[in-house]
């Protein structure tokens, strides 16, 4: 509090000597996208889950309300209650990240490794938090024949500000439910619709500035397991 009252005076006194001095102030009361915080979320997320347990991490950076599948739809706090840490906890590494405008939501997609031998990759949504911090709200992931190839950076893109409009909403298929969320600046939204035999689409959509974009489109067939 104290900190943006001394902001809003820097810029009520920038409104009198000037709009550009104005203007930066009022940058600084503004949200933005901070990508790079949520690549170190990410990183610290996948580094307690070798250094405290898997599920322990899963536990530690998921809202009160997120969605996990496993493959049935479930309220991850509910089911992490119950799950016990494995001996050895997956490894995973960020690949890309879409973050909206105001940096209140962002998309994370990467690749997974097991110690059998086994790999795929993920996609996790994250969510800001009051205190500026991020969990995540969504994961889901599935095997993949041929591991992911690691890209030299981690890409980052970030949805336009100028001529924001919201998207148009999302309805379930018949007999489908569905899971979705979307940033407070209405600039990226996700949603999950699950069918009933338990395969599911992803779908991440990102405003350029003159239209919605879909930045990720993944289909996860039935999984009896």
């Amino acid at each position: 509090m104290r900190f943006a009252a001394v902001l809003l005076a820097l810029a009520l006194a920038g409104c009198a000597s000037g709009s550009s001095r104005y203007d930066r102030y009022a940058r600084l009361l503004t949200p933005t996208a901070t990508p790079s915080k949520v690549v170190a979320t990410e990183l610290a997320f996948a580094r307690m889950a070798q250094e405290k347990g898997q599920w322990t991490a899963f536990r530690d950076y998921a809202t009160g309300d997120a969605v996990m599948f496993v493959p049935e739809p479930v309220n991850a706090q509910e089911w992490l209650k119950k799950q016990s840490d494995p001996a050895e906890a997956v490894k995973w590494q960020p690949h890309e990240v879409w973050s909206s405008c105001d940096g209140s939501l962002a998309v994370t997609r990467g690749a997974w490794q097991r110690s059998n031998g086994t790999s795929g990759y993920f996609t996790t949504v994250w969510q800001r938090q009051k205190n500026g911090e991020y969990k995540w709200v969504m994961d889901q992931g599935d095997m993949v024949a041929e591991p992911l190839v690691e890209p030299d950076f981690i890409r980052t893109k970030i949805a336009s500000c100028d001529g924001k409009q919201f998207p148009a909403v999302i309805v379930s298929p018949p007999g489908a439910s569905i899971h979705k969320g979307g940033s407070d600046d209405g600039t990226l939204d996700w949603y999950v619709t699950v069918e009933p035999d338990r395969s599911r689409r992803v779908v991440a959509r990102m405003w350029d500035g003159s239209a919605w974009q879909f930045v990720l489109r993944e289909s996860i067939d039935a999984n009896p397991s």
